[in-house]
């Protein structure tokens, strides 16, 4: 085979190959614009139904008060008219008992007149006498019509214009949700969620954070707030959530259309403190630690540390205080390239650390800079990066002896120190820990 031929073939090889790649990509994008018709389609299903249902509850409600309203009126005039008819209804029978005396009284007159001579004195003096007992002069007294209840409704016609104005301007719909999920950043045992507002006609005033496992049938309310990113703490590794996002419009008391699901899931194992140290108690999922009463009695204290190295470069480790107790000198919380015992505070070689008065600690040596003292609520954070590594050795292993500098940022309050940590030896990933002479501090970690 010539080497025309070759080349040829070896053409018509890659142009196979960049076809099937091409394919490839053809339909990936096939199956996206798919699964962007599916919520076109998805969304408007649900929409309407949303749309169907709420304004049939409104029609439910609507007609319910509408009637309720109208019985209470009826209600009312039924009362007016039975309270005013009583007593007409009583001098109508006054009336009428007189009528019927009256005409009881004509008869016997007429009689008495055409009886004859011998009885017309005695029939005349008893007539009289009826007469004068009758009280003819004596009349009931009838109300005039001004003193008598007119029944009337005053309705206010401009309700029905009010209404109209205000359902035709109930409700809005839109093709994009006003806030959608920017970004999802995995954090041990954690996730930290970020999210922007897309619509720029759209001022929110709060927004309203909400996550669920995958095979989950409800979202729960996470975070309410005027903040655009939230930690979610305590997820498991390895486990997909959903997460979605509204906000809240300024004056508005309506929430927004939900953003689009996001999906995240974090690898990186929860931070713990290690169980069982003697005068800490821990919580359930080990994130809270409580410096106790120790068991051996007597004042002084021993480090906690993390059950294992799970710090690494690039991530923000964050202590939260929860509860303070006494301080002291030796109190501290930090990081460090070991875990090791009979030490009393992290103000050592090896570590990096802040005071409960807020003194910085770097390999043991108090720097001049000074961070706030930690109090019932603080946020004390701590981030780092690899700067440089000096081997010193021939065979030029990093491993084997060297020089390893980390940058460290210390935060806490509204104040920061940013310094360089020279470890005699590499280290993948770092303990944390603290220290706490008295009993009463209680700090999470995240």
């Amino acid at each position: 085979m010539s080497v025309e031929t070759d080349a040829l073939l070896q053409e018509v090889k890659e142009n196979i190959e960049a076809a099937q790649n091409y394919r490839s990509e053809l339909q990936q994008r096939l199956q996206g614009l798919s699964q962007a018709r599916k919520q076109v389609r998805g969304s408007s299903s649900h929409t309407r139904d949303a749309l169907h249902r709420h304004f049939q509850e409104l029609q439910t409600s609507l007609g319910r008060v509408l009637t309720e309203r109208l019985g209470a009126l009826l209600q009312e005039v039924d009362v007016i008219e039975r309270e005013s008819i009583s007593p007409l209804d009583d001098c109508q029978k006054l009336i009428e008992q007189g009528i019927s005396s009256a005409d009881e009284l004509l008869r016997e007159g007429e009689a008495a007149i055409r009886c004859g001579i011998s009885d017309r004195e005695e029939k005349l003096c008893h007539f009289t006498k009826k007469a004068l007992h009758i009280q003819l002069d004596s009349l009931p007294e009838v109300p005039a019509l001004v003193d008598v209840p007119c029944v009337s409704a005053q309705l206010d016609d401009s309700l029905l214009r009010v209404m109209q104005e205000y359902v035709s301007r109930h409700g809005n719909v839109s093709s994009h949700p006003p806030v959608q999920i920017e970004e999802l950043v995995e954090r041990p045992g954690s996730i930290s969620v970020h999210w922007c507002k897309v619509d720029e006609d759209f001022t929110p005033q709060e927004f309203r954070l909400q996550y669920r496992r995958s095979n989950a049938p409800q979202y729960e309310d996470v975070y309410v707030g005027k903040d655009s990113e939230f930690l979610v703490l305590h997820l498991d590794a390895h486990t997909d959530y959903l997460f979605r996002v509204c906000a809240r419009g300024e004056g508005r008391t309506e929430w927004s259309p939900w953003s689009i699901p996001q999906t995240g899931y974090t690898t990186l194992a929860p931070h713990e403190w290690c169980p069982g140290v003697d005068g800490y108690i821990l919580s359930s999922r080990r994130n809270i630690a409580m410096r106790s009463d120790s068991t051996q009695g007597g004042e002084g204290s021993c480090v906690l540390y993390s059950s294992s190295p799970t710090y690494f470069c690039g991530q923000t480790l964050t202590f939260r205080i929860a509860a303070a107790g006494q301080m002291h000198s030796q109190d501290s919380l930090g990081v460090c390239a070991d875990n090791r015992g009979g030490v009393e505070s992290l103000q050592r070689d090896q570590a990096v650390c802040i005071s409960t008065s807020g003194a910085v600690f770097v390999n043991g040596k108090e720097m001049t800079n000074q961070l706030p003292a930690i109090t019932i609520g603080s946020a004390v954070t701590f981030d780092m990066e690899v700067v440089s590594l000096f081997p010193v050795s021939n065979n030029n292993n990093p491993n084997d002896g060297g020089t390893f500098k980390l940058r460290v940022t210390i935060g806490s309050g509204n104040r920061e120190v940013v310094f360089d940590w020279l470890l005699d030896q590499v280290v993948d990933s770092l303990f944390f820990g603290c220290s706490f002479a008295h009993p009463g501090w209680k700090v999470l970690v995240f």
